[in-house]
């Protein structure tokens, strides 16, 4: 393995642990984390077929599937990646760009990778251009370039609209989109570097693996989030202008995503952050080196919809929870007492060590939650960065630092963690680097009860050196809840991306799909695309020396039921273009301007 860090013994070993560290945002740095690409051979490999572009007259960009274009819009949806990578050029780009991942629009599904046409007017049109909010981190001399990890909320439709970015100086902060754009960062010290990144359920929190390269030890920092409105002012529940917490830059954009009117850090939230802190640090006893991290609450996110209010989410509603009130509804018996989430666990591998541990963090939910929706005084109103202001950090109120449930020692390198995201089965998922999927319970995730589950239930045998686990979002061929019981492999050993399915019970499963194509030359990333009203069945891969990112479809695109001349209607939709037996086709391609290794899509309305 390039670049080791430990020893025989498991020991770090100083001077590789800090030049490893210095490099993680670099080829060498990638080459550690994910291995080597696989030879480029193509023998019995099929070429899918795929689509011509269509140009979409009533704006920029293209479309493939449906038509004709109609005046009427629809129920205009899209996909938005965030792509981190490894810049071509670090002078002209920091590494995290957007792109248009599908779109449905006037009839019409885009099924290419592209850039957003609602961005245009703000970007020079390049390949692989900045995102917005990072541009402005590196005019400002926050960042250089250099991004590790990308990381967003991950389950329902609609509420992960931003993405956070770490980059190797240890800046963590918000990647926006045209309807979510609130700008916002903090800074870990010089010593701590991040090496992965996941974010709660809801974005209560954001977990970032970092390497301690003073003391030679593995940690998770905890950052509290907080979603806030793009257009009202934290102090005024009224609306007005807060400046300096977020950039509003789409000012004529109207207030999509309904967050709170206030500003409360560790409550669930649209995703749309406006305020970040810095809580503390979790000591990783025997894990020195964690390179990934995933984390569930087990909560649906749509629990924190209103019924009575159109599914409106309940920020609105409920602010300010200064309000006696509004603040009693979240305890007991109240309306709300069941929409917010009251534990979680994150699991960390440590891929020198072959380690895996996994966190309980319930007692920093029990914590937060107590402050806010206890019968104590209204502490979260002294929001600031200061120990003792809110939301607190660990070395103030210890009694709410997550606690390292149980280290296990792995028999292979892990190279990819995922877990489920919410249902009646949790589960953690480990690939290993031979192309072992392991299983392992997770217990109670909603309530906390942890302890005694945390054992590994069995293996799927799956491609050689696993890089990426994708939560499913949807299967064509099955009504399983794929959120929870199928995950998307990306295997760069075998340059191919797999779909396995786990039985009701979560504890075994197999491989259903497989995906493979002469156009793919190094997978190091996988995403699935959300389905909103309309349904588009698509993934997007992070093609490494390839310097692209492609798009496949794997199933019919639905368009809502508009009837009339609207095209690719329920129940047949439009098929994809079959290869032979091969119910794929190629959606297209997008060069970048360097080599991408993580993107995280979402709907963005």
């Amino acid at each position: 393995m390039p670049n080791d860090v430990v020893d025989n013994a498991g020991n770090p070993s100083a001077d590789a642990y800090r030049s490893t560290a210095a490099q993680f945002a670099k080829d060498a740095g990638i080459a550690y984390r994910y291995g080597n690409a696989a030879a480029v051979d193509n023998s019995g490999v099929p070429t899918l077929a795929g689509r011509a572009d269509q140009t979409m007259s009533h704006h920029a960009g293209t479309w493939q599937v449906g038509g004709p274009v109609l005046p009427d819009a629809g129920l205009y949806s899209t996909n938005q990646a965030h792509v981190g990578f490894v810049a071509d050029n670090p002078a002209a780009r920091v590494g995290v760009g957007d792109l248009q991942i599908t779109a449905v629009d006037h009839n019409t599904f885009s099924q290419a990778p592209q850039l957003p046409w609602q961005e245009a007017a703000a970007w020079d049109g390049s390949a692989g251009r900045d995102n917005y909010n990072i541009s402005t981190y590196k005019a400002a001399g926050q960042v250089t370039g250099e991004p590790v990890a990308v990381a967003r909320c991950a389950g329902r439709v609609g509420f992960c609209a931003t993405s956070l970015v770490a980059f190797q100086n240890g800046l963590i902060g918000t990647a926006g989109t045209n309807t979510a754009n609130n700008r916002v960062s903090v800074k870990l010290p010089a010593n701590k570097v991040p090496t992965g990144m996941a974010i709660t359920n809801t974005s209560e929190y954001a977990l970032v693996t970092v390497w301690d390269t003073t003391a030679l030890k593995g940690q998770v920092a905890v950052i509290s989030l907080a979603g806030l409105c793009n257009n009202c002012d934290p102090y005024n529940p009224n609306g007005g202008n807060a400046t300096g917490i977020r950039d509003t830059k789409y000012s004529a954009w109207y207030d999509w995503w309904h967050e709170w009117f206030g500003v409360y850090p560790g409550l669930p939230n649209m995703g749309n952050i406006a305020f970040m802190k810095v809580l503390g640090y979790i000591d990783l006893p025997g894990m020195n080196a964690p390179t990934e991290i995933a984390v569930t609450t087990g909560f649906d996110q749509f629990h924190t919809s209103l019924p009575e209010k159109n599914g409106e989410f309940m920020g609105q509603t409920y602010s300010p929870l200064t309000d006696a009130g509004k603040r009693a509804s979240f305890s007991g018996s109240g309306s709300n007492a069941n929409r917010y989430a009251k534990a979680g666990v994150a699991v960390v591998i440590s891929k020198s060590e072959k380690k895996a541990a996994f966190i309980d963090l319930k007692p920093l939910f029990s914590y937060v939650n107590s402050v806010y929706f206890g019968t104590g005084p209204t502490e979260f109103t002294n929001l600031g960065q200061a120990d003792n202001q809110w939301p607190y950090t660990f070395a103030n109120k210890p009694q709410q630092t997550p606690t390292v449930i149980t280290t296990v020692a792995l028999d292979d390198r892990p190279t990819a963690v995922k877990t489920t995201v919410f249902g009646n089965v949790h589960r953690a998922w480990i690939a290993t680097e031979a192309g072992s999927l392991r299983i392992y319970g997770l217990g109670n995730v909603p309530t906390g009860t942890t302890a005694t589950d945390v054992v590994e239930r069995s293996r799927v045998a799956i491609g050689k050196n696993p890089t990426s686990l994708a939560i499913s979002k949807i299967d064509p061929d099955s009504d399983i809840d794929a959120n929870n019981q199928q995950v998307l492999v990306a295997s760069r050993g075998d340059r191919k991306i797999q779909w396995v399915r786990f039985a009701a019970d979560g504890n075994s499963g197999s491989v259903v799909r497989t995906l493979q194509d002469s156009r793919i030359v190094d997978p190091i990333a996988v995403e699935d695309a959300d389905n909103f009203s309309n349904v588009g069945h698509v993934l997007t891969v992070a093609d490494y020396s390839g310097k692209k990112v492609s798009n496949y479809r794997y199933g019919p695109v639905f368009f809502s039921d508009r009837g009339g001349s609207w095209n690719c209607q329920p129940p047949g939709g439009c098929p994809v273009q079959a290869t032979g037996d091969i119910k794929m086709e190629f959606g297209g391609s997008y060069a970048m301007e360097g080599k991408p290794f993580q993107l995280r899509t979402a709907n963005v309305p």
